[in-house]
Formats: C-alpha cells, sequence, structure tokens
C-alpha cells in the first residue's frame, strides 16, 4: 500500500528528503499556501505534490513530516493538531527532548501518535547522504523508515522512547555546530595578529576526528587544571582583539568540573563523563 505524506515545509532540506522518499512511491504533499518562491520551486524540483490547503493534505496522509527551523516547531505542530488527523505526527527537528515531549504531549490530547526524528547531516545529494533517526511506536518508526528504503536519506530506528532521536541531534549538534564556530573565532583571532597563513598550515595538518576519540577524554580531565588557566588567556587575548571570550570562558567553566581529576589518568570514559554533570 502506498504511503502518503505531508511534509512541512519544502526548505532545503526538507524538499530534497520528500523528494528521495517519492522515488520509493511515496506520495509526498506539501500545502503551497503562503510558502516563498524559492520554497515552490524546490517543491516543484524534488517531484512533491501540491495540495489545496493543509486539510485536505492532512485528510490523505499517513503521516506528517514536520521538518521547520527550530523556533517555529511547536507552532507548527499546533497548526497540525487544529485540524482533524489520525494520521502520524513525526518531530523532525533541531529541538530539545523537553520540547519534542510538549509536541507528543499536546498530539497526544487530541489522539494524535508522534514519531521523533532528527536529521543528521547535509540535504539528499552527490556525495551527502543524510540520517534520518526515529524513536518511538516501533511499528510506526518501521513504516516510516519503509518509505526511504535505498534512498539517499538513510533511516536508522532507535529502540528508544521519543526523546532519544531528538537527544542525538542535541549531542551531534553541540560539537558540530560549535566547531564550526570555534574555528570562525580563531581564524579571526590570527588574522587580527597577522597569523592567517601559520594558522591554515597547522589546521592542514591536523588529523584528529575528535568527537571519535573518547579515549582521550580521561587525558583530557586529567589535564584540566592545566587547561583552563590557558582558555583563561585565550578569553583574555580574544576579548582585546574586541573578538567574542564567551566560548573560551565557557571552556574554563566546564573544564574546572574536572578539579578533582587532577593528573589521575586512570579514570574511566564513564567516570570521566559523569563527573560532567551538575550535582543537587
Amino acid at each position: 500500500m502506498t504511503i502518503t505524506f505531508t511534509l512541512l515545509h519544502p526548505g532545503a532540506m526538507g524538499a530534497k528528503a520528500g523528494g528521495e522518499a517519492t522515488r520509493t512511491g511515496t506520495r509526498v504533499l506539501y500545502v503551497p499556501t503562503g510558502r516563498s518562491a524559492a520554497s515552490l520551486r524546490r517543491a516543484r524540483e524534488a517531484g512533491l505534490e501540491p495540495a489545496d490547503s493543509l486539510e485536505s493534505a492532512l485528510a490523505a496522509s499517513d503521516f506528517v513530516l514536520s521538518v521547520c527551523p527550530p523556533h517555529a516547531a511547536e507552532d507548527v505542530a499546533h497548526e497540525v493538531l487544529a485540524h482533524p488527523f489520525r494520521g502520524v505526527y513525526v518531530e523532525a527537528n533541531a529541538i530539545s527532548p523537553d520540547r519534542t515531549r510538549r509536541i507528543a504531549a499536546a498530539c497526544a490530547e487530541r489522539g494524535v501518535r508522534m514519531l521523533d526524528g532528527s536529521i543528521v547531516g547535509g540535504p539528499p545529494g552527490p556525495g551527502s547522504a543524510p540520517r534520518l533517526y526515529l524513536s518511538g511506536d516501533g511499528e510506526q518508526v518501521t513504516r516510516l523508515a519503509g518509505a526511504f528504503e535505498g534512498t539517499q536519506v538513510v533511516a536508522r530506528p532507535l529502540d528508544a522512547e521519543i526523546g532519544a532521536a531528538s537527544a542525538l541531534k542535541m549531542a551531534y549538534a553541540s560539537y558540530q555546530k560549535s566547531a564550526r564556530v570555534l574555528a570562525a573565532v580563531s581564524h579571526a583571532l590570527a588574522a587580527h595578529h597577522g597569523v592567517a597563513t601559520e594558522l591554515a598550515r597547522e589546521a592542514a595538518s591536523l588529523t584528529s576526528n575528535i568527537l571519535a576519540e573518547t579515549d582521550q577524554l580521561p587525558s583530557v580531565a586529567a589535564r584540566a587544571w592545566r587547561w583552563a588557566p590557558e582558555l583563561e588567556e585565550i578569553a583574555a587575548t580574544l576579548r582585546t582583539a574586541g573578538l567574542p571570550a564567551e566560548m573560551a570562558e565557557g571552556a574554563a567553566a566546564v573544564l574546572g568540573r574536572w578539579a578533582d581529576d587532577k593528573d589521575d589518568h586512570d579514570l574511566t570514559v564513564e567516570e570521566v563523563l559523569g563527573h560532567l554533570r551538575a550535582e543537587g
């Protein structure tokens, strides 16, 4: 049986993800009313099917897939819930687990089932195959995953409750997004002092995949007592250059949570991570 879902909304990620689903025979609807010219173009290029209204799209849909800017996630959900809908609402935005659970509660109040989704990676295309993580009701997760089988959107079911997929996105993006911002600050500082070329040379020699190197974390904790003062010096250097120092100050504060781990190289990764959690 053909699956039909409504895509909210055909942005850079959503339109291409929806287009991948059409390759499996899935019918993907969108509502053109109120959309920008760019969104309409993306939807057409992706082969999505226009609907007369949100109400008519919902009436024909097994799933609603919400892919929108994070700040709009709850508003979009409530817009859908204001209409009769008996399918499955898929919250696939980059939002916190708490916000995801609030949306799930609102869905439950109206008798609507919900799945928690998160997209890791860039829009599907040459050399890019984003992963769609899904948690919640296993039967519905499997059903939705089938709509992307064999496409460049790789569905990865999680045997977990609502909130797990969102938590994974937050964990991944907390590093990936922050790392890009840190890179910008580093290059701005180097440029301010006329050493941009030298920083670029050092950057090219890096071979570490820091997020994957969890075995190095006990060593970081053991050396935090020395790293924190260095981060404070970095913050001072940034302030003098008129650059934002908050991330360096924040890193120094995080290192402070490992103050009791000074020179203890026998800690496990689990212990090190546990020491980051605030007590009480």
